[in-house]
């Protein structure tokens, strides 16, 4: 029995290895109940529907207590209680630092404006900047001689001689909003002629002792597609701890936020579409053809988001709107607005793009090392992996 327990499993075939299955079961005195038992198991641990089951029933547990503090001395959770209300002091001192951070906020916002202003008359051709103020050693051209500097001038002047001469920066904002996935996700084909219109954005904070919020405004120059001169969004945010839930403060939210009226030039709205529709007549047989104006996608449905009822309750697809409406305005607060000229060349994008850098190459690495391990395979089939027909993939 020893010789059999030491063999190598690899030189017995299925068929050993149910006869030595079959031996311990009738050394262990494993009776038909237990096995039967044992059997149901196995059939429903192989039922989809029963893991899927399963596996919701342990997610739910996560984050659930443990037990621990069941466990615990009276006196013990006693004092369990008195750091807990250190916790909720803790809370309400955080939420004064980001009250104190919103008016430092509002503080250097003023400082910026004037900078802001400038770069926006740059852009729209109020204002020529000085040699002085274009003046820019790019990395590039750190090791140019002075000869060969003189003749990359000499022949981009000569292009510009060729060239009709554009008027500030040409389509800034729609280059801007075109570089940065998060906002040209929203963009639509018929969305851009508008924004080449769009002058310039700004941030406004609330006046001192008001409710905490911000507002976006769109100043656009005169168009054919709407008389507005300004389109705004405001958010409205809240920085106090909740206090059915204290301990899930961790800073300012907003709460709701509120578009304007888009006063669209008759036949120009976007945000609509008209359609075609043939009815036939259930009686007569008759066909007529109904004209139906729907809802379009457009870029400019961000000023129409979804009302948050007193209730504060809304369904799943509202809710999904609001967070990627939120996620957006702050976007464009605390990283477009700031820094446009950055997203405007690319190095903004470039920048973002260095903090995923590191994760990619380990998950370059990772999937080096399952190519070579499925190589090392002696059962790996590579028509397994073999790229689906053309028309299953996705499109």
């Amino acid at each position: 029995m020893a010789d059999i327990d030491n063999k190598d499993q690899t030189e017995m075939d299925p068929a050993d290895m149910e006869d030595v299955e079959d031996v311990e079961e009738e050394e262990t005195g494993e009776d038909e109940n237990s096995k039967a038992a044992r059997q149901l198991t196995v059939q429903m641990m192989q039922n989809p529907q029963i893991l899927a089951a399963l596996q919701e029933r342990l997610d739910g547990l996560n984050g659930s207590p443990s037990g621990y503090m069941e466990s615990l001395p009276k006196v013990v959770k006693r004092r369990v209680n008195a750091l807990k209300n250190l916790q909720v002091k803790c809370a309400h001192i955080e939420a004064k630092f980001y009250e104190e951070v919103h008016e430092l906020e509002r503080k250097y916002a003023a400082l910026y404006q004037p900078l802001f202003d400038k770069r926006s008359e740059i852009v729209t051709s109020a204002y020529e900047p000085t040699d002085e103020e274009c003046e820019w050693k790019a990395d590039e051209e750190a090791e140019l001689t002075d000869e060969m500097k003189e003749k990359a001038k000499l022949e981009e002047e000569k292009k510009d001689e060729e060239k009709e001469d554009p008027k500030g920066i040409p389509e800034f904002w729609l280059t801007v909003f075109k570089n940065v996935d998060l906002l040209s996700d929203m963009l639509q084909e018929h969305d851009e002629p508008i924004l080449k219109h769009l002058q310039d954005i700004k941030v406004k904070f609330s006046d001192p002792g008001q409710p905490m919020s911000f507002t976006l405004e769109f100043h656009f120059e005169p168009n054919e597609f709407f008389t507005n001169t300004v389109l705004t969004k405001t958010y409205k945010m809240r920085s106090e701890p909740d206090e059915t839930d204290p301990f899930s403060f961790d800073g300012p939210e907003i709460m709701s936020c509120t578009g304007c009226t888009i006063d669209w030039t008759k036949g120009k709205n976007v945000t609509l579409k008209t359609i075609k529709k043939k009815q036939k007549h259930k009686g007569r047989g008759t066909v007529r053809t109904v004209t139906k104006t729907i809802p379009n996608d457009s870029f400019f449905n961000f000023f129409t988001p979804p009302e948050v009822p007193e209730n504060g309750e809304l369904d799943e697809d509202s809710e999904a709107v609001l967070a990627a409406d939120f996620e957006i305005g702050h976007f464009i607060r605390e990283r477009i607005v700031p820094r446009a000229v950055l997203y405007f060349t690319g190095e903004a994008i470039e920048d973002d793009d260095d903090d995923y850098d590191e994760e990619g190459e380990e998950a370059d690495d990772e999937e080096g090392e399952e190519e070579a391990d499925e190589e090392n395979d002696p059962d790996y089939d590579p028509k397994k992996d073999a790229a689906p027909p053309a028309e299953c993939r996705q499109q």
